[in-house]
């Protein structure tokens, strides 16, 4: 997971911050339909909607990267998370702590739509670090803690 998270926090924030420099008011148009469809599947609570949208969502600011190869190894490693963002959603609606990445892609959005770059950059870092701290967190959870199996017999 720490390699994965690392690999992940670089692309994104390569492909931000290329989508920011780069993006053209095609790709805005495309950016913000992404981010509609988003949070119209996040109403639903079905997660494989929402992470398919997700997923949606940050190739479309990959493709106003221009960098296909970047684009490219970003879709694997989104790809690969989407288990684990199912995961995400789930605990994040279960608790009720922290968000569900609307407001984040809102600010991301508005980053590449200025071309501020630096912001866009400091953002997708951000979101990295809001998905990693709350998959951490699920981890930590223990269902069996309040669970009794009975004494342990001893081997014989």
């Amino acid at each position: 997971f720490p390699k994965y998270v690392e690999a992940l926090d670089v692309a994104q924030r390569m492909n931000t911050r290329l989508a920011a420099a780069l993006r053209t008011e095609a790709d805005l148009k495309i950016i913000a339909k992404r981010q509609k469809e988003f949070e119209a599947a996040v109403k639903t609570g079905q997660h494989l909607k929402m992470s398919e949208a997700n997923k949606q969502f940050h190739m479309a600011v990959a493709y106003a990267g221009k960098n296909a190869y970047l684009a490219s190894f970003y879709e694997r490693l989104l790809n690969q998370g989407q288990r684990m963002l199912h995961l995400h959603f789930e605990y994040l609606e279960r608790t009720g702590d922290g968000y569900l990445l609307t407001d984040e892609h809102e600010l991301m959005l508005e980053a590449i739509r200025t071309k501020n770059v630096e912001l866009a950059d400091e953002l997708a870092h951000a979101h990295t670090r809001q998905f990693q701290d709350n998959f951490i967190a699920f981890l930590r959870e223990n269902y069996t803690t309040d669970v009794s199996f009975g004494p342990l017999a001893a081997a014989e």
